[in-house]
């Protein structure tokens, strides 16, 4: 197992480039505190809504730098590009200080509005100027029209640019200071390149199970299984417990994200992105470890 895997990596890595390294939990204690304090919200499993759009790393109010990064989630259906008719999928929009579109019959339109991200992509990197825009999340089949799955608007904060200090947490002002690198901290857009990552748990995270794991890729975009487009391709999941696989998860339909349910102990993702024709490895898998401590009943 250890040599055919080794193989396998070296082959994806000749063919892909670089490997795909995964984020780390923060170096400075009190941010690692921080980060921790949040996991169970970002990983939480919700069941109330089947099919639902939403900011995966975004709230209501947050407060970011610009430019920031936008992740976003879809349950119940599938990614597809935009022009690849299949049922049950379709691509992600964002409207920019625009409300709803009056009608789900017509095209969005193409403005600094409605962005469209027609190529299957998982996230968007935003320059907005300072000060409070809304948001909302929309869901739009192959022609652009929506469907009616959208997120509740929320409205975010910018307050200045990227170049500027960061916040730095102190412990004598720990909870204020706390929320403001968290939210900043969720918004920061991801190194430059391509890559495949999970991207709301960092390598060595301590999880309570179930757990929800999102999916995220640069360079590439998602397309389910039944449909084809060029640099596209969809994601796989192996959780290794002691070397050996123990669940298989093939997002073959187009979703970015699973619902793991695992006993406690220590566990090895490997997340892969793979052409959906042949599921030969696009880009190098992710590696990073989690530890599971307790269970959890829905």
């Amino acid at each position: 197992m250890p040599i055919r895997f080794a193989c396998v990596l070296l082959a994806t890595t000749l063919l892909a480039g670089p490997a795909s390294a995964a984020d780390p939990l923060p170096r400075d204690e009190l941010e690692r505190q921080c980060w921790q304090r949040h996991t169970r919200e970002r990983t939480r499993i919700d069941l109330k809504e089947p099919t639902a759009v939403y900011f995966s790393n975004l709230r209501n109010g947050y407060r970011v730098r610009s430019p920031f990064m936008v992740e976003f989630a879809v349950r119940g259906m599938g990614v597809v590009p935009a022009g690849k008719a299949l049922a049950g999928t379709g691509h992600h929009h964002i409207l920019v200080d625009t409300p709803l579109p009056p009608s789900v019959t017509d095209k969005l339109p193409f403005n600094d509005g409605h962005r469209h991200f027609g190529k299957g992509q998982t996230f968007a990197v935003l320059d907005l100027p300072e000060g409070e825009h809304t948001l909302r999340l929309l869901f739009a089949d192959h022609e652009h029209r929506p469907y009616f799955v959208f997120s509740p608007e929320i409205t975010v904060r910018v307050t200045g640019r990227r170049s500027a200090e960061p916040v730095k947490i102190d412990p004598a002002t720990f909870e204020a200071n706390c929320e403001a690198w968290y939210q900043d901290e969720l918004a920061r857009p991801r190194g430059p390149g391509q890559w495949v990552t999970v991207s709301n748990v960092r390598d060595g995270e301590a999880l309570v199970s179930p757990f929800s794991l999102r999916f995220g890729v640069e360079g590439y975009g998602v397309c389910a299984a039944g449909q084809s487009a060029e640099k596209t391709g969809h994601f796989m999941l192996d959780v290794l417990r002691e070397g050996r696989v123990q669940q298989a998860v093939d997002l073959s339909n187009g979703a970015t994200q699973a619902n793991l349910f695992v006993g406690p102990g220590a566990y090895h993702l490997r997340l892969r992105f793979v052409d959906g024709a042949t599921k030969r490895d696009l880009l190098p898998p992710n590696e990073q470890a989690v530890l599971v401590t307790a269970q959890e009943r829905l």
